[in-house]
């Protein structure tokens, strides 16, 4: 008797497959292909970070899936430095990247078919994928246009914004926490990019965060966190992410967490202490990418691209040239030149006619892309 198939979940296809043939075009460049495709760190992992790795390798029990007091008491200290209200020990929990959590949380809070999450209108399609997890309805809006949002569960932001690199700021921060307030909906904002900020006000100010005493009258309540160590620490293969927020929601999580054996290996959780308690090494990335940044920007302006005006946070230009609707022509475009980039389409209706290009590659890679432009598309080729 042939066994049934499994139905699957129904998720749409994987979007990064679709640049396949972009990708084989671009490598076929004589120099080799520079992909500014996807945001992967390339840039070592700091060897203070890999000692306290290997420090902690003898760990032969399960790990908690709460996470030492060491990983906790470090969580709470950054969230400390940027000005967050305290959420004790009970608010903060060790992730297994930051996905995971975007992908989960939905479901582990108990969102379900009748329900409705609320998701950027221009968006990394995990918010998306999370609500579908839980089999909800995903419902893209203006993050910074409360009043006109439907009622929901949840709602997704993310700020620094992926791919567009908007930063929310105190205000509209604080309309969403008062939107969901008023209709018992949790907030879930996303802010791996937080520590990458490019333009005034945020490079002296830095970027607030939803649990910014500002933004949420120095209540919790019904509001998550979620950070990522990847790209401030180049920890990506660690998969070491963080939830901070209300300890209620936060205790519900760890509930389904502990049934599903979702735990962060104990090396890791070691590594992650050390790494939010040092910011020397965040500095230096900083700068690597506020170096890498500049140079690109200067190669896209000049080959008649603009950068978008509130793109002014995170690892990515969010490009579009005056004249061209067209995503994936923009793609096929760089893609001649031997440069991978990634189209607006995969991030939202709102977001056709742009491209991301990423600041994860090597110094030689990006000088090389900017030099295409400057050379070649710059003179209409």
């Amino acid at each position: 008797m042939t066994p049934h198939l499994p139905r699957g979940l129904g998720l749409p296809d994987f979007p990064w497959d679709l640049l396949d043939p972009a990708r084989a075009l671009a490598a076929s460049h004589p120099d080799g292909a520079c992909d500014l495709s996807v945001g992967t760190p390339v840039d070592p992992t700091p060897g203070s970070i890999r000692d306290a790795l290997a420090q902690a390798a003898d760990a032969p029990g399960y790990p908690t899936v709460v996470g030492t007091a060491a990983v906790r008491e470090a969580i709470l200290a950054w969230g400390r430095r940027r000005r967050m209200v305290d959420v004790g020990p009970a608010g903060v929990l060790p992730t297994i990247g930051s996905k995971e959590a975007v992908a989960w949380i939905p479901r582990l809070l108990g969102v379900g078919p009748a329900d409705t999450v609320l998701v950027p209108e221009v968006a990394y399609s995990t918010y998306d994928i999370g609500a579908r997890l839980a089999g909800a309805a995903p419902v893209p809006v203006d993050p910074r246009r409360p009043d006109d949002w439907p009622d929901a569960a949840l709602v997704y932001l993310n700020t620094p914004g992926n791919p567009d690199g908007h930063v929310l700021s105190v205000e509209e921060l604080r309309a969403a926490v008062s939107w969901a307030r008023e209709r018992g909906a949790v907030v879930v904002s996303d802010e791996c990019y937080a520590a990458l900020p490019w333009q005034a006000p945020w490079v002296d100010e830095g970027v607030p965060s939803l649990l910014d005493a500002r933004a949420c009258d120095g209540d919790p309540a019904g509001l998550l966190v979620l950070y990522s160590l990847s790209k401030q620490s180049n920890l990506a293969g660690y998969r070491a992410g963080l939830v901070y927020g209300d300890p209620r929601l936060v205790a519900a999580i760890v509930e389904a967490r502990k049934h599903a054996g979702l735990m962060v290996p104990a090396p890791v959780q070691h590594a992650m202490a050390a790494a939010l308690m040092d910011e020397e090494h965040v500095a230096v990335q900083r700068e690597t990418y506020r170096r890498r940044r500049r140079r690109l920007l200067e190669a896209a302006e000049a080959a008649g691209f603009v950068n978008d005006p509130l793109s002014c946070a995170g690892l990515y230009l969010w490009l579009h040239q005056p004249g061209v609707d067209d995503s994936w022509e923009l793609v096929d475009r760089f893609a001649r030149l031997g440069i991978l980039v990634a189209p607006g389409d995969f991030y939202g209706a709102a977001a056709r006619g742009r491209v991301r290009v990423a600041l994860t590659a090597s110094d030689e890679r990006i000088d090389a892309a900017a030099r295409r432009l400057e050379a070649r598309w710059g003179t209409g080729s």
